[in-house]
């Protein structure tokens, strides 16, 4: 051959579509030389080849072994394409007709039409030469031929379904045919059994008249059972048993369930088993009562017992699909119809919609990370979603509608509609991405004649994947469909479950179909919601009218039902949301914030649901939704942007009643600003007691300005006073709910020292009222003071003097170690800060005030505890909680401050830093007691935000519990890990406590 005409024939190769040019000259030639066959006769097909190349290599390795099958197969035009077409998309095929290239005959006229289920059935059962249930023999070899001719027949089924010009529109009829494939070889595989285990094989195990007597149906569930099934899938099945009357009085119904189990446990060994020809697939029994750990036969009535007394939610859903379709029809059809009725009540126990979702939420949790971009099956937008979307509408609604009860998708899909709970367009939508889904996932799986259900990677199986799925003329075209069809089921999901919520309640085009109240209400309840007639009441209300607001949230309200279902409290937030909408009116940027922030929204939504703190106050100041648009906007102000504002309230106030009720409103603001920003985990836990101490240091100091100006006359103005912070507030350790620690100090100066006395309470009076606030409580507590609530409420500095020198003991000097000042004079602060340094931090600590102090914390933790509280539970005085880590880290700072100037600290944390370097503390033990800290002080402020009370102890209540969790992002559901996590955390705690502090 000339180079012209060998350049000529490689660009003709390249044209056909292959791509190792000289590698396909050469077959091809060989192939012409073997088959007798001229180029164009040869290659006249090659345009149904997926992959060219791929089909060229196995049709010569099938030539090598035995040409004349392949030059029979030749002769009928449609065999030859099917042909080109199996090897072009499935290497399987190639290594099937190398093993077996007399079953290209079964390829005559292959691709015009789908077998039926009747001549799958012929075909399979004539495979093992089945005859009243038993097979002709119950060697080996009769389930090497049930193989055989299952794939044989399986490559027509795969034929039809390759050339077909739209393969999405055929994907029902090719998933039901497979489904009724696996089902045919079951059946014949059940008849080996029989054969097999009464002596077909070589010893009977049990007389043949026993075998003929007992009943087995083979129940399909899943795929198998919804006739939706992939070319290789696991094919989930239950074993029934059963048998007539006189055979159960011949032999006893044990003896019964040992022949059922015995012939179940052979006939997936026929599909599934290690023989010289291939497992068809797994058969998977797992979805029996019990599963794995559960028998793996049993009789009907055992059957009805356990979903009766022991069954979970999942397991009825699984029963959804079940269909008999194997074995003994009558016994499989009494299982359907006595399951039937538990299926559809299912949905009316407690949680079910919730325990459904958390198993959707399980197997995405469990994809590997590397393969989660690439699942077809279980990533999110992918079919699994579909399926789990249907599922549930069909349960939920189908406990009173019985015209929606499908076992198929698609047909659970046109149910749907036609009975008016999704609308056309979301379900047309739904119903051809799911084809397209599955198509991908067909062909997949071809490829190989593998199970699998992720997507390629390699650009060369992307191209392969676009030509036999026909969705796409290339490799990153048919990736681009894959990512548009997720996007749209993620979306689609939302639209189909929810927006049905909207059509019972507002007005809606005449043509759509819409949920009747009732309907809606029963929705509602399923997906969380405890008072469904005030949902909907509230749903009425936020988008009923032709306002643009009301336009607005009808578009918008579906998404946001399902944000507010994934709350702690749904019904709290909408209610909140329904309030704040109508008091920012239509006000632009809040309809703006709405339309084209769904960031905000979903952010709007999930502080509502999972605050009655946050929603409480947002009712008051409605405005600080706009936040919610800007991260920055979450951010806690400093203390000297909120001093600025406070002195410039003060200068625009003249009595001390108003000032004061604008600086109220200024630290409701901020505290709300926090808490919004502490949910949606902008800021730390540092640093959210940060904001929290400088909201209240701001709150104090403004208000004693305004008291100052109010109580102190000119002529005693040298009048010192001070506001000193102790505790938690002292060490900038704040959290929603803590009170605020105070110590008060004053200076006479020129003052008559009684009447220095006199205006001191007075202004701790007036501190005290006009911080009250009944909607976020400010408690300044003093009785950290010296001699506790005994002792005055404000002394001079120098009684503190004279009283540290002669009568402190030693828990007062162990108060100290957290004193601040925060308001007032600075130089009286001073004075007094140097008083405490004396106090607290002392050259040596004697024994007897070691003991004193231990003796003080048994004695807390014996008798400060609320009357009946579970001490475990306890967040504040608890074993292994905040008081354990703080009264440690206070012992090692009066022991040794003095020596370690590190340790001369108000912070908790940076204490126990501290004792860590200066090696009074391992490192192990320190960061199991700042967990501890962290955790229980967490915990300490999520209590309060979700139910809006303070509470210092963790909640036995499940719901609340899992509340909390939510609060510190752990994922729905989450109660019991909350609670392992605590006990957990505060149990390794108290055992270094109990070592440092005690021993």
């Amino acid at each position: 051959m000339s180079t012209r005409d060998r350049s000529s024939t490689l660009t003709e190769l390249a044209r056909l579509g292959f791509s190792e040019l000289g590698a396909a000259e050469s077959l091809l030639a060989e192939l012409e030389q073997e088959l007798g066959l001229d180029r164009e006769t040869l290659t006249g097909q090659v345009a149904d080849a997926a992959d060219p190349d791929a089909a060229l290599g196995a049709l010569a390795r099938v030539v090598r072994r035995d040409p004349e099958p392949v030059k029979a197969i030749q002769r009928d035009p449609r065999g030859w394409r099917a042909l080109w077409a199996l090897l072009g998309a499935s290497t399987g095929f190639g290594e099937f007709y190398l093993r077996r290239p007399e079953e290209l005959a079964h390829l005559a006229g292959a691709g015009e039409y789908l077998p039926s289920a009747e001549e799958l059935r012929t075909a399979l059962l004539e495979s093992v030469g089945a005859r009243d249930g038993f097979a002709a023999e119950g060697g080996e070899s009769a389930w090497i031929a049930l193989r055989v001719r299952y794939r044989a027949m399986l490559a027509r089924i795969a034929a039809y379904d390759l050339l077909s010009a739209h393969p999405v529109d055929e994907i029902a009829a090719v998933a039901a045919i497979l489904a009724d494939a696996a089902g045919a070889a079951l059946e014949a595989s059940l008849c080996v059994a029989r054969t097999r285990i009464s002596g077909g094989s070589g010893a009977a195990l049990f007389p043949r008249e026993q075998v003929a007597g007992t009943e087995l149906a083979i129940i399909g569930m899943g795929k198998t059972g919804a006739r939706e099934l992939n070319y290789v899938s696991d094919v989930d099945v239950i074993f029934v048993t059963g048998a007539d009357d006189g055979v159960i009085e011949q032999v006893g119904e044990s003896r019964v369930v040992d022949i059922a189990t015995r012939l179940a446990v052979q006939t997936m060994r026929g599909v599934s088993g290690a023989e010289i020809e291939p497992a068809l697939w797994e058969v998977d029994a797992n979805l029996r009562p019990e599963g794995k750990q559960g028998a793996l036969v049993r009789t009907l009535d055992s059957h009805l017992s356990y979903y009766d007394r022991w069954a979970k939610s999942w397991e009825f859903q699984a029963l959804l699909k079940a269909r008999p379709i194997a074995g003994d029809a009558a016994l499989g059809e009494a299982y359907v119809r006595a399951v039937q009725p538990k299926i559809w009540t299912s949905a009316a126990r407690e949680n079910f919609v919730d325990s459904v979702q958390r198993m959707r939420e399980r197997v995405t949790e469990h994809i590997p990370a590397d393969e989660l971009a690439h699942q077809i099956k279980l990533g999110p937008g992918g079919i699994r979603d579909i399926e789990f979307t249907v599922q549930l509408l069909q349960l939920v609604h189908g406990l009173s509608d019985d015209r929606i009860r499908q076992r198929g998708t698609l047909e659970a899909l046109e149910a749907l509609v036609a009975e008016g709970y999704i609308g056309r367009p979301e379900a047309a939508t739904f119903a051809r991405d799911y084809g397209i889904l599955r198509v991908l996932e067909h062909r997949m799986q071809l490829r190989n004649l593998r199970r699998t259900h992720l997507m390629p990677s390699k650009p060369d199986e992307l191209r392969v994947l676009a030509r036999a799925s026909r969705l796409a003329d290339s490799g990153p075209a048919v990736w681009q469909v894959w990512e548009s069809v997720k996007r749209e089921v993620r979306d689609i999901h939302v639209r189909l479950f929810y927006r049905p919520l909207l059509s019972a309640v507002a007005a809606l085009p005449a043509e759509e179909r819409t949920l009747s109240t009732e309907q809606a209400h029963d929705r509602l309840a399923a997906i969380g919601f405890a008072d469904p007639a005030g949902a909907l009441r509230h749903i009425a209300a936020l988008t009923s009218g032709l306002s643009r607001k009301a336009t607005i949230q009808r578009h918008l309200m579906p998404v946001m039902i399902r944000w507010f279902a994934d709350g702690a409290d749904p019904d709290y937030g909408l209610l909140a949301f329904r309030r704040i909408s109508e008091r920012l009116g239509d006000s632009p940027w809040f309809l703006r914030m709405l339309r084209d922030s769904s960031a905000a929204a979903e952010s709007l939504t999930r502080v509502l649901s999972g605050s009655r703190y946050v929603g409480e106050l947002m009712e008051w100041i409605p405005e600080s939704a706009a936040w919610l648009d800007d991260d920055e906007l979450l951010i806690p102000r400093t203390g000297h942007a909120l001093q600025q504002e406070a002195r410039a309230i003060q200068t625009r106030h003249t009595t001390t009643d108003d000032a004061m009720r604008s600086v109220r409103a200024l630290r409701r603001r901020e505290l709300l600003r926090v808490a919004m920003a502490a949910i949606l985990g902008v800021i730390t836990v540092e640093q959210l007691a940060e904001g929290l101490t400088t909201i209240t240091e701001v709150t104090i100091q403004a208000t004693l300005r305004a008291v100052r100006r109010e109580i102190v006359p000119p002529e005693d103005a040298g009048l010192d006073f001070s506001v000193i912070a102790m505790g938690r507030f002292g060490g900038r350790e704040l959290g929603f709910g803590s009170d605020a620690d105070v110590m008060y100090v004053y200076r006479p100066n020129n003052v008559d020292p009684q009447r220095a006395h006199e205006l001191a309470l007075q202004l701790v009076a007036a501190l005290r009222r006009h911080s009250e606030d009944h909607r976020v409580p400010l408690d300044l507590d003093a009785d950290l003071r010296p001699e506790g609530r005994n002792g005055p409420l404000a002394r001079s500095l120098d009684a503190y003097v004279e009283y540290y020198r002669r009568w402190s003991l030693s828990w007062e000097a162990q108060a100290l170690l957290r004193a601040r000042g925060i308001a007032g004079s600075v130089k009286l602060i001073a004075e007094f800060m140097k008083l405490a340094d004396q106090v607290r931090y002392p050259a040596s600590v004697d024994l007897q005030a070691v003991r004193e102090i231990k003796r003080i914390k048994a004695r807390v933790e014996n008798e400060r505890l609320p009357q009946g509280a579970d001490p475990a539970r306890h967040l504040k005085l608890g074993p292994g909680s905040l008081s354990d880590v703080e009264w440690l880290v206070q012992l090692l700072q009066l022991q040794h401050a003095h020596d370690v100037p590190a340790l001369r600290t108000t912070s908790t944390i940076a204490a126990l830093r501290a004792a860590v370097e200066a090696g009074l503390v391992p490192d192990a033990s320190a960061d199991r007691l700042a967990a501890a800290w962290r955790l229980a002080s967490r915990l300490r402020s999520a209590n309060t935000l979700l139910s809006g009370q303070t509470s210092d102890v963790l909640p036995v209540d499940r719901k609340r519990l899992d509340g909390i969790g939510r609060l510190l992002e752990y994922p729905p559901r989450s109660a019991t890990q909350v609670e392992e996590d605590y006990l957990g955390t505060t149990r390794r705690a108290r055992r270094v406590f109990e070592k440092l502090f005690y021993g």
